[in-house]
């Protein structure tokens, strides 16, 4: 198969590479395509990407390229992990809420709405670039945040599309660790949305079943749970649940903020990780990924991305995987076309979510409230206009204030002028 990536310059490639390498009997790659704007970035990692392959023994070809038509022909699925704006759009994304004593975040709240009125233009683009030259079947997987409301703009386009994060294979790896288990035996009950989603069962496989092993999880290792998704012990004890790493920002929202006030933005941490990485990239002794890739985050996406490849296309067995989908009654409190994050059976006919039970009100009340701002989200990014920006952020409960989404609504469009369409028209 051919397997093309679109922002394939990123440092998280070789870690994908790595997982292509290590399911060569299982995944027939035999193209693998790295599409990205940067020259500089493309040849390094193209470079080193063929290094990986060469000492494991691949046969795969590596291809670079700065077009997508190019990159896309002939191409089974294409991933898409771009970071439109770069670093230096995501340090505003993290700081220009600050201001207004807002949370400053990549992937919710204002700076995450800024990310997708900068991201979902050009991501269609792409997508309907990649339809001409792969076909109407080629599946596009996205990786690139907002996943939620960049997923839902793909589907809502006509695009075969499914999104994908990290954060639930994270969190079952954890939980197998944990609990001394092979972690193919773990599988979660994870329901909400992308950044917005809980675990409310963690279920193990053994001779005789499943065993709902959370409660267990949660008395014995309850601090080190509580401490990796920044929440309290005794509250992930009170509802016997584990929410992701994100929810600390709507349930710890003016803690989040003060600690930022004190941080350094972590588009600067990573802005000097990425450079340690493609200085190491560089290097033609380096045959392995290094250690410091384990700093860039997105851990076990190269595992996650392979494992639903090999699903959609067939070349696996049907399987479970948590990924963003269309919600199509799932969540009954949902409308359909909503993009939720949970449980789906996976193979090459589709995606399909799989039965959930009843949402406990606490999550439901701000699933749907998150939701509805993605779609004023998403209607903002299509169609533009300072004001539908700001009816967006009123609609954010990390906003939710007149004032507060008037002035984030200015300040937002000021610092992305120059990458906004529909300002640059007007």
């Amino acid at each position: 198969m051919r397997l093309t990536v679109v922002g394939g310059g990123s440092t998280y490639t070789p870690e994908l590479v790595d997982g292509i390498c290590a399911r060569r009997s299982t995944l027939d790659v035999e193209e693998l395509v790295l599409v990205d704007p940067d020259e500089r970035r493309l040849e390094i990692v193209g470079d080193f990407s063929r290094r990986l392959l060469a000492r494991a023994g691949h046969p795969a070809l590596v291809h670079t390229t700065t077009s997508v038509a190019e990159g896309a022909e002939g191409a089974s699925a294409v991933l898409l992990q771009l970071r439109v704006g770069g670093q230096r759009a995501r340090r505003s994304d993290e700081t220009f809420p600050h201001a207004c004593g807002c949370v400053g975040q990549e992937t919710t709240g204002a700076g995450g709405l800024a990310k997708a009125l900068r991201t979902v233009p050009v991501v269609l683009d792409i997508a309907d670039r990649v339809r001409e030259v792969a076909g109407p079947d080629a599946w596009l997987v996205d990786f690139t945040n907002p996943v939620g409301i960049v997923t839902r703009a793909l589907l809502e386009a006509g695009h075969r599309a499914v999104g994908l994060c990290n954060v639930a294979i994270g969190l079952q790896r954890l939980s197998a660790r944990l609990l001394g288990v092979d972690s193919a035996s773990v599988r979660l009950d994870h329901v909400g949305l992308n950044h917005l989603s809980w675990e409310r069962r963690v279920l193990v496989a053994d001779a005789h079943g499943e065993t709902d092993r959370l409660p267990e999880l949660l008395a014995a290792h309850g601090p080190e749970l509580a401490e990796h998704v920044g929440a309290p012990c005794d509250w992930l004890r009170r509802t016997g649940m584990l929410p992701s790493y994100y929810l600390k920002y709507f349930y710890a929202h003016d803690e989040a903020v003060r600690a930022q006030l004190t941080e350094r933005p972590r588009a600067d941490v990573v802005s000097e990780v990425e450079a340690e990485l493609l200085a190491c990239y560089a290097d033609p002794a380096l045959e392995r990924t290094p250690e410091l890739l384990a700093s860039r985050g997105g851990a076990y996406y190269s595992e996650a991305a392979i494992e639903l490849v090999r699903a959609l296309i067939g070349a696996g067995s049907a399987g479970e995987h948590v990924v963003n989908v269309r919600n199509e009654g799932t969540l009954p409190f949902l409308p359909d076309d909503a993009v939720i994050e949970t449980a789906c059976a996976v193979d090459s006919s589709g995606v399909r979510p799989l039965p959930q039970r009843p949402v406990e009100p606490l999550l439901r009340g701000l699933i749907a409230q998150v939701s509805a701002y993605e779609h004023l989200a998403l209607d903002a990014a299509l169609r533009g206009g300072r004001d539908r920006v700001a009816d967006a952020l009123l609609a954010h409960p990390l906003v939710g204030q007149y004032a507060l989404a008037d002035r984030l609504a200015d300040d937002l469009v000021a610092a992305n002028r120059a990458v906004l369409p529909w300002v640059r028209k007007g």
